[in-house]
């Protein structure tokens, strides 16, 4: 299987996903079997977002995660490191404040937001624990930080549909509705 792993390199990654950014919200709704709305809307619950409240989404890509914070009320901050990402969030969601910038070195002072937020982007970095040290930085004392990744289930059952899932299906299904099934 093809992955988006790439050795982990910012500007193969970068590039990866500026190839895709053009479909990526349907390619990702599309691949995740229509997940990925239910997966936005959970961490909406959890950050229970309030007017005024700051809040930087990391690998924010198009804004799909971000769009229903702001809508909240929030004042929310898209940063991405994939221009074409910038690009495509800028054109869909103008209303949304979108920034250039590296997890692991983030754009901003200490103490910055209320809440810092990387959803399915923490694995596209090639020092994670660098990110997480920039996210917690930028998080002022006593915010919080969200995070949401893919890991692999514990339940044997599930493990096997969700491995086969993401071994044998996932590739294919990525190759014909992707212009670039590496990301």
């Amino acid at each position: 299987m093809s992955r988006a792993d790439l050795g982990k390199d910012p500007e193969e990654v970068s590039s990866m996903f500026d190839g895709v950014a053009r479909r990526y919200d349907l390619v990702n709704d599309l691949l995740s079997l229509g997940q990925t709305k239910r997966w936005r809307k959970k961490v909406q619950t959890i950050i229970n977002p309030t007017k005024g409240m700051t809040i930087l989404d990391i690998a924010a890509g198009p804004g799909s995660s971000s769009e229903p914070l702001f809508k909240a009320g929030a004042d929310v901050t898209s940063l991405d490191f994939s221009e074409g990402m910038l690009e495509q969030g800028r054109k869909a969601r103008p209303y949304l404040k979108f920034v250039k910038g590296d997890a692991l070195n983030l754009p901003f002072g200490d103490n910055t937001f209320d809440l810092t937020t990387i959803s399915f982007g923490l694995r596209n970095t090639h020092d994670y624990k660098k990110a997480l040290q920039e996210a917690r930085r930028v998080t002022k004392v006593g915010g919080r930080m969200v995070i949401v990744e893919f890991s692999t289930p514990t339940f044997a059952p599930f493990r096997i549909v969700y491995m086969n899932y993401l071994m044998k299906l996932l590739p294919k299904l990525a190759r014909k509705t992707s212009s670039n099934p590496s990301a």
